[in-house]
């Protein structure tokens, strides 16, 4: 980028070219006022407190977007600048009232943020002649659970309606009124609390004086320290920064990472104050002699505290870990390895990941390790390997920037990515064509450009529909696939059966715009393909998957800018978990158990003797655990670490019996879950805030994650209690220290990583704090695209995998003639074990509810509100009906984080043959409402 010279305050100064005025000031030292700049945001020159007199020109010129010219003669400091900008900031401060919302750094004298700071900058203060006239003050909105509205304090700077309609587009505060009656509105005027608005506090980050702000900080903002790290919610990896005050998290602002820019969402904004919710586990516990495992006496976060001195008996650390080891141990030593089985989390860091996954291989023996990947992107990851020889994202989110054509399928990105999807948004508003492919129509259809809201279950048909337009109108890449691509002949003589005309009445698409979307998605410059576990959650996901990779391939829309495949994941460190190896058939970085090559490599590595068969999946492992007591194939033992089985499991009534059926269980987390409830001995972990680790994000970025906070009560870190339990079963581990040990597990895992990070170090990450891989030296920047010129496969090319319609395996019939969809809500997550117990979260979505498109509800004789029975072959539960027309007529949707209402009593634990997933997307269902 070339130089732009001019003159800035009588002094030579250089600017980058294309940069404005008051950016090439800042960079120089020289600080001009701003109130309707920030950065992030358009600039928009309006509140004119920026300006400076350029030379020769008659006007002052705001310097937040005036740009940079060769020789232009620039005086922010003149006396016709100064004067201006100091009667703008009189101006704005006589409106305002006495009695602030924002005292910056705490300072009482300056109640009004940034325009308090420019106004003692500049030796400006209210005068009394002007603040006689101060307008009359709108009353304070504090309808939402979240933010104060205290519209005395506004502005006009728009930085709020700029935050809202333009970053995250989610078009809920505008202006209203002319002249000194200008305000600003949420919606049609409504009170915040009854808006639209989805709660991401953009518009409270952007806000200059305290008009918009979080309850939990108005006032005095003195904090006691601020610590950088990464959200601890969704996969998109939002990088933050805690705000402490005595020990507490009161406010957290979004930072400038490499995924989110600043932004956030509701969750990772608001969603903090679990860590100090008074159910917070901070003893370890043992059952009580002769206390039975009742799989059906739950506790949930919204009712009342069960006691749980009748269940359990708080323990020393040493009896608790001792009972804990010692019962693993013994039936490891009496029933042999494949006994042992243990569930570790995606929630946690890398380097717990990592170390879990070893524990279980050469502490219990055996491979039957896994994690919640196993139940929302292990078929995407079966054909991701099969296909291209990497199971991770060809391109990051972000990279919808350079996209022609975005196709989002079985993704509801606005509710379960949210910040993911403002890149999409913004994509759109640069005229990418958005194509949301989905039997629900979910909040981005209002953005899209086409619409496929196909029948459930009818996925492979759709996709098939595409490849055959494709590929019979001529719009492949050859050369893409001469050089680059295997069984491409295979693939065209299996779609031939499927032309949109044959498949529109299956899937529900007419074919004309089959073939529409088809051609654009062919023919753009750049195509982008993103998709979530409506792909996957299918006994046929991994079919689902095989044909988005041939739709990438056959057209070459792989490779480059814009481009390419993203399974988008759902937590926070599911692709970290998943690269250590917390998967029953894959050492870490993904090498087959079963490969003799990898298995002597780690044997080596690890000094101890390793079993080389696939260990058992989720599912797998709690059928295992109802087997009869004299069974050797029985699993017996469990070490369950920051997951929720009893709640995230198909079929819970099954998953609990098996959890009620084991010998022994261990469960280290936060909260007395509903898994924790039938263990044996429960060990109280660390919370994210409260650990020093690493997490990988959706884009393959390595990121890290500081502790901000001292752990409760007798809380331990999670890395520490592993190690705790790897000592007492008899494995030599020696990582030493807090801080350092954590290092030193994280540059062991990248020494097991084979090369993927290795230009990653832990000093590396101290210093830059996210990084993206693959990343093969220290002065390797990263690359978030790969497949530039060749795939990760044996022969560097394609594997394409031909597919047929596989039907689900439960359909809907006279007795259960719905169709059960179950997904994730934007206020709560997983579970809900973290935001069912967050106040703002809980207060913003409290209750379960069953979502059915209007025409059902009517059918039924059913109004939003009433009470509905949803039943299934395997269990049913009760809950309020909702409207909601983008579901389609003969489904439900239910969220299954609802602990009173849990979604997956209902779900089928049929599993797809390659990735082992269960079927979580689709089952039969019963709906009937409940008199009174």
């Amino acid at each position: 980028m070339s130089a732009v010279n001019f003159t800035l305050n009588g002094q030579p100064c250089e600017a980058r070219e294309g940069e404005t005025i008051l950016k090439a000031a800042e960079r120089a030292g020289v600080a001009i006022p701003r109130l309707c700049y920030t950065d992030g945001l358009r600039a928009d020159g309006n509140c004119r407190a920026c300006v400076v007199e350029v030379q020769g020109e008659r006007t002052l010129a705001p310097s937040c977007c005036r740009a940079v010219a060769p020789g232009m003669v620039v005086d922010s400091r003149s006396e016709r600048a100064l004067k201006s900008q100091q009667m703008v900031l009189e101006l704005l401060l006589a409106d305002l009232p006495e009695a602030g919302y924002q005292w910056n750094d705490g300072d009482a004298q300056r109640p009004h943020g940034e325009l308090s700071q420019w106004a003692d900058a500049l030796g400006v203060s209210a005068r009394p002649a002007l603040t006689a006239l101060r307008r009359a003050q709108p009353a304070a909105d504090l309808s939402h659970p979240a933010m104060a509205v205290n519209l005395d304090a506004c502005i006009q700077c728009t930085r709020c309606v700029r935050a809202c309609r333009e970053a995250q587009v989610n078009d809920v505060i505008g202006m209203r009124g002319r002249g000194a009656h200008v305000q600003v509105v949420f919606d049609l005027g409504d009170p915040m609390g009854d808006s639209s608005c989805v709660a991401c506090g953009e518009c409270v980050q952007a806000c200059p004086t305290g008009a918009l702000s979080a309850k939990a900080l108005i006032g005095d903002q003195r904090v006691d320290k601020q610590v950088d790290s990464v959200c601890p919610y969704c996969g998109v990896g939002c990088l933050l920064t805690y705000q402490i005050r005595d020990n507490r998290i009161v406010a957290v602002q979004g930072r400038d990472g490499p995924a989110n820019a600043g932004r956030l969402c509701v969750k990772g904004r608001f969603g903090f104050d679990y860590v100090n919710h008074a159910q917070r586990l901070t003893t370890p516990l043992i059952r009580k002699p002769g206390v039975a495992k009742d799989a059906g006496a739950q506790h949930h976060p919204g009712q009342p505290p069960r006691d749980w001195r009748e269940v359990f008996r708080e323990a020393t650390w040493d009896e608790a870990l001792d009972l804990a080891a010692g019962g693993l141990k013994r039936l490891r030593d009496q029933h042999g390895p494949a006994a042992l089985a243990g569930f570790g989390s995606a929630k946690g860091s890398n380097e717990e990941a990592y170390l879990f996954q070893k524990l279980v291989r050469t502490g219990f023996g055996s491979n039957n390790v896994d994690h919640c990947t196993r139940l929302c992107h292990a078929s995407s990851v079966a054909a991701l390997l099969e296909g291209v020889g990497s199971g991770a994202v060809s391109n990051p989110v972000n990279d919808v920037q350079h996209a022609g054509l975005i196709f989002i399928i079985g993704a509801n990105p606005a509710q379960n990515h949210p910040v993911g999807a403002t890149w999409m948004k913004n994509a759109a508003q640069r005229g990418a064509k958005i194509v949301l492919a989905d039997p629900r129509r979910t909040d981005l259809a209002r953005h899209a450009w086409r619409t496929l809201q196909f029948r459930p279950d009818t996925d492979v048909a759709l996709l098939n529909a595409m490849l055959h337009t494709i590929i019979d109108e001529g719009l492949t890449d050859p050369a893409f696939i001469a050089e680059r691509v295997n069984r491409f002949e295979e693939l065209k003589t299996s779609v031939a059966a499927f032309s949109p005309e044959l498949m529109a009445p299956i899937c529900g698409i007419p074919a004309e715009t089959i073939r529409e979307v088809a051609r654009a998605y062919a023919t753009s410059p750049a195509s982008m393909i993103l998709w979530g576990m409506g792909v996957s959650q299918h006994v046929h996901g991994t079919d689902n998957a095989r044909c988005l990779i041939a739709l990438a391939s056959i057209t070459g829309q792989i490779g480059k800018p814009g481009s390419g495949l993203h399974p988008l994941r759902g937590q926070n460190n599911v692709q970290g978990a998943s690269d250590a190896g917390l998967i029953p058939m894959m050492f870490p970085n993904y090498q087959r158990v079963s490969n003799p090559e990898a298995h002597r490599w780690f044997e080596h590595f690890w000094a101890m003797k390793l079993d080389d068969k696939p260990g058992l999946t989720v599912v797998e492992i709690l059928h295992h655990a109802l087997r009869a007591q004299d069974d050797p194939k029985k699993i017996r033992g469990m070490y369950v670490m920051g997951e929720n089985p009893a709640m995230s499991d198909p079929d819970l009534a099954h998953a609990r019996a098996g959890l009620a059926n084991l010998d022994h269980l261990v469960v280290q987390d936060l909260f007395l879950t509903e898994t924790a409830w039938l263990a044996d001995v429960v060990l109280p972990a660390s919370a994210w805030p409260e650990k020093t680790g690493t997490v990988t994000n959706t884009d393959r970025t390595v990121q890290m994650g500081r502790r901000a906070l001292e752990l409760p009560g007798d809380a331990k870190p999670d890395l520490w209690i592993i190690q705790q339990i790897a000592t007492r079963m008899g494995l030599p581990w020696r990582y030493d220290g807090a801080e350092s040990g954590v290092a030193a597990v994280y540059e062991e895992m990248r020494q097991a990583m084979h090369g993927v990070i290795q230009g990653v170090s832990w000093q590396r990450l101290e210093r830059e704090h996210s990084v993206t891989y693959p990343c093969l030296s220290e002065d390797d920047p990263g690359q978030p695209i790969v497949f530039h010129d060749h795939f990760a496969t044996d022969d560097g090319r394609v594997h394409l995998v031909p597919t047929q319609i596989v039907p689900a395996n439960e359909r809907p019939d006279a007795d259960y003639p719905f169709v059960l969809i179950t997904g994730r809500q934007l206020e709560h997550w997983h579970t809900g074990s973290m935001t069912r117990r967050t106040e703002v979260l809980d207060a913003l979505e409290p209750a379960p509810t069953a979502s059915l498109h209007g025409q059902d509800l009517q059918r039924l004789g059913v109004a939003p509100g009433d009470w509905l029975q949803v039943a299934s072959r395997r269990g049913s539960v009760r809950l309020q009906a909702r409207r909601d027309d983008g579901t389609p007529i003969g489904a439900v949707f239910i969220p299954f984080a609802f602990a009173e209402a849990a979604a997956n009593l209902l779900t089928n634990p049929a599993l797809d043959p390659f990735g082992k997933i269960p079927e979580f997307k689709y089952c039969a269902v019963a709906v009937a409402p409940i008199d009174g």
